[in-house]
């Protein structure tokens, strides 16, 4: 991630998802207020919040690290600056990372109090607006997110328009990716693992092999959270899922033709190694059905690896978060879609009671130093200690199975580039990661967004379907020999069929405004 994104194309690289989306709201998008306040960097001074009545925002975000007994002091401190700032106050509501589309959906359905929330979680972002779950932005950022709109270059913005509205805003991160296969460092030299020797997923069973022989107790291969399959990760090597599986773009494809990735011998392919995997005990008998975030059986010495995403700098942070020293096989070619912005994004929720107030303290996490470090990093003394003006680490005697805030996701919260720079990350690690973007292979479909609403019953139908189907298949843990007929079939009855007509219609158009 680069300091100031302004010369950047829309860079993406899907990975992830598991799909939990439960019918919701009613449609249309609620129309936001204005408390009449201006914000932005006027905003920053302290009398300016004079005008506003207090307000508290509750703000839902995902954690991928148990570590999140430090939350409530990072709170307070944040609440410090805004009150003086904005006259409100934020309640965070932290949720695991395997929970978290359920639990937001749900608080959403029954109008439970929610402002901001991290929307795109598990391809749900056309499916949110659809279901009339977000509020439209536009207004909202044009009066009150002055330091957003000078941070981000518009194309990352326009690319979470739905219908030319905007409903969801990127944080200022890597916005490509590739893959890897990121592994205890310290069982890597132990059995003198050659990594060099490596080139394909279908090297890596005599990896998995050694540690299931030499390491008894150890898991080889772990999912990195409960729903991001191997096949997630390897599957988004071939195909830009367009945001929710449901018709992908074969990146061999140069045509823009919309496919059913299911019925594709390349998805074949992908579960009949996963299956292998399972069947030799590789991965985790439960792993369908586990909870168990990766990160945290490594470092409970349960697991040796897991598949995921990554980028510049990425082994240093998992380094960081499983206290152990971890380093990457990297698997496939850094590669941009739209689904890397938009599997993350801040939104406003349809229930906010004051959608202006919860823009003013997203536009802080994009203008506010003091807050940005507060999130990414925690409490200065307590989490991390200056090492130079902006280069840190843990305190004498904590480190990253002791910090108390360990939730190390700055990569979330605002602009990431205002942060401070971790020991062991190089010191020009946004730098790197500027002409990692910008390096990236680039998805034919850059830019393009998915309106679910005329499909809406058939998205929902299809859904279904994954439920029932999807992570048993990716894990490996049903024979898709048997199973993935089934589910092919039941997707047709569901209506994929519909869904892949109705995308490569708009995805027609869309090529047509290019």
């Amino acid at each position: 991630m680069k300091k100031r994104a302004r010369s950047l194309q829309l860079f993406t690289a899907a990975v992830l998802v598991f799909t939990s989306l439960l019918a919701g709201c009613s449609s249309g998008a609620k129309q936001a207020g204005d408390t009449g306040a201006p914000v932005g960097s006027n905003q920053q001074e302290a009398g300016s919040a004079a005008n506003l009545a207090p307000y508290e925002i509750t703000m839902a975000f995902f954690t991928t690290n148990s570590q999140t007994q430090g939350i409530p002091e990072v709170e307070k401190a944040v609440n410090e600056i805004t009150k003086k700032k904005i006259n409100a106050t934020v309640k965070f509501v932290p949720i695991s990372y395997g929970s978290y589309a359920q639990q937001t959906n749900l608080m959403v359905a029954s109008n439970e109090k929610l402002d901001l929330l991290v929307s795109g979680v598990g391809g749900t972002y056309s499916t949110h607006v659809t279901q009339g779950r977000l509020v439209a932005m536009d207004d909202l950022l044009t009066k009150y997110g002055q330091d957003i709109t000078k941070t981000l270059d518009p194309a990352f913005l326009n690319a979470a328009k739905v219908n030319g509205k905007l409903y969801g805003i990127t944080s200022n991160r890597d916005l490509a990716a590739d893959r890897s296969l990121t592994m205890r460092k310290d069982l890597v030299d132990k059995y003198k693992i050659d990594l060099s020797k490596l080139t394909s997923y279908n090297d890596l069973d005599s990896v998995f092999q050694t540690i299931k022989d030499k390491e008894p107790s150890i898991t080889p291969l772990v999912l990195y959270t409960s729903s991001v399959t191997p096949v997630n990760i390897i599957a988004n090597k071939d195909f830009d899922v367009l945001g929710d599986y449901m018709g992908v773009l074969d990146y061999e494809n140069k045509n823009l033709k919309v496919v059913n990735m299911f019925e594709s011998p390349k998805y074949a392919g992908m579960l009949d190694t996963v299956r292998r995997w399972y069947e030799k005990g590789y991965v985790l008998k439960d792993a369908a059905t586990s909870k168990d975030n990766g990160s945290d059986l490594i470092k409970a010495d349960r697991a040796f690896s897991f598949l995921t995403t990554s980028k510049p700098g990425y082994a240093m942070q998992a380094s960081r978060v499983t206290g152990k020293e971890m380093v990457e096989l990297k698997v496939s070619e850094a590669v941009s879609n739209t689904n890397q912005i938009t599997r993350f994004m801040w939104s406003i929720a349809n229930n906010s009671k004051d959608p202006a107030r919860a823009m003013m303290f997203l536009n802080l996490m994009f203008s506010d130093k003091d807050i940005i470090n507060l999130m990414a990093w925690g409490i200065e003394g307590r989490d991390y200690v200056k090492k130079s003006a902006n280069v840190i680490d843990y305190p004498q005697g904590i480190n990253s199975t002791s910090v108390p805030y360990g939730v190390n996701q700055g990569w979330l919260f605002g602009d990431q580039f205002k942060s401070y720079v971790f020991t062991g990350d190089p010191e020009d690690i946004y730098q790197q990661t500027d002409k990692f973007n910008k390096t990236a292979i680039k998805s034919p479909a850059l830019g393009f967004t998915f309106d679910a609403t005329p499909v809406k019953t058939e998205v929902a139908a299809v859904t279904s379907v994954f439920n029932q189907y999807k992570s048993g298949l990716e894990t490996g843990t049903i024979d898709p020999k048997t199973e993935l007929p089934q589910f092919i079939a039941k997707l047709k009855s569901a209506g994929q069929d519909k869904i892949i007509a109705e995308k490569q219609k708009q995805l027609d158009a869309w090529a047509q405004t290019k």
